[in-house]
C-alpha cells in the first residue's frame, strides 16, 4: 500500500509528491478486483560464505503506474536524470515506515533492516524500475536455521512477483553454501472470490496480501 501512497503526494507537496502516485491508479479503474498495480521484481540476496548481508532490488511497475508516477513531471533532456532521481529519493523516504514492504525471517523471527542505499529510478520507454539496496541492520551469519523472504504490500492493492524462479537469487559467494527455492502462493478459491469481490473504495485489509506472496526459502551449510 506504500506505492498507493506515493501517487497522492504528487498533488500536495513534493516532499510527498511520489507516495500517492498509485492512488491515482486505483482512482481511475473501474474494475473491482484486487490488485490495481503490478511490480515485478527481481531481487539478489547478497553475502558470502560466512553471512548474508543484504538484497539488491529491482522493481518494474506496470505501464499504467509507471505513466502515473511521471504524469506533470520535468522529463526534458536537461532535468530527466534529476527528476527521475528526485522521485526515486521521494520513494525511499515514504518506504521506510513500511519496512519496504520487504519480510525476512530467520527461524521464524524476524531480521531487522539498515536504511536502504543507491535509490534510482530509470525510465525504459513507457515502464519505470526502481533500483536500491537494502543492507540488513547486521550481517546474519550463516547457520543451520531456515530463512525466508517475502516482499508483498499487505493491502493487495499492489501485487508485487518475481516473475520467474531466477527472478531472485543469491549472490555467486552464498550460491556455494545455501540453497534457494521460490515455493508460489496457495490462495484458496473462498479467498479468490473474496479478494475479486473487493470494491475500489473497501475499506483497507492488511490480511490479504500474505495470502497472495511467493515465498523464497534459503537454506544454508555454514
Amino acid at each position: 500500500m506504500m506505492f498507493l501512497y506515493v501517487l497522492k503526494l504528487k498533488y500536495i507537496g513534493r516532499l510527498l509528491q511520489v507516495a500517492i502516485m498509485l492512488i491515482g491508479v486505483l482512482m481511475s479503474m473501474n474494475s473491482t478486483a484486487h490488485p490495481h498495480s503490478w511490480i515485478d521484481m527481481k531481487t539478489e540476496i547478497q553475502g558470502d560464505g560466512k553471512q548474508i548481508t543484504g538484497f539488491l532490488m529491482t522493481w518494474e511497475f506496470d505501464a499504467m503506474t509507471s505513466a502515473y508516477m511521471l504524469d506533470g513531471e520535468d522529463l526534458s533532456a536537461k532535468n530527466k536524470a534529476q527528476t527521475l532521481q528526485d522521485l526515486a529519493d521521494s520513494i525511499m523516504t515514504n518506504m521506510t515506515t513500511n519496512h519496504y514492504l520487504t519480510y525476512f525471517y530467520e527461524g521464524g523471527k524476524p531480521v531487522k533492516y539498515a536504511l536502504a542505499k543507491q535509490g534510482t529510478l530509470v525510465q525504459d520507454k513507457i515502464k519505470a524500475t526502481l533500483q536500491f539496496y537494502l543492507p540488513l541492520a547486521e550481517p546474519l551469519v550463516l547457520s543451520d536455521k531456515s530463512l525466508k523472504l517475502l516482499i508483498y504490500d499487505p493491502s493487495y492493492y499492489v501485487d508485487m512477483s518475481w516473475p520467474a524462479k531466477n527472478a531472485v537469487q543469491l549472490s555467486p559467494e552464498l550460491n556455494q553454501y545455501c540453497k534457494l527455492s521460490l515455493i508460489e502462493a496457495t490462495p484458496t478459491s473462498e479467498q479468490l472470490a473474496y479478494v475479486m469481490s473487493l470494491p475500489v473504495d473497501a475499506e483497507r485489509d492488511n490480511a490479504i496480501g500474505e495470502l497472495f506472496t511467493q515465498s523464497a526459502i534459503i537454506n544454508c551449510k555454514p
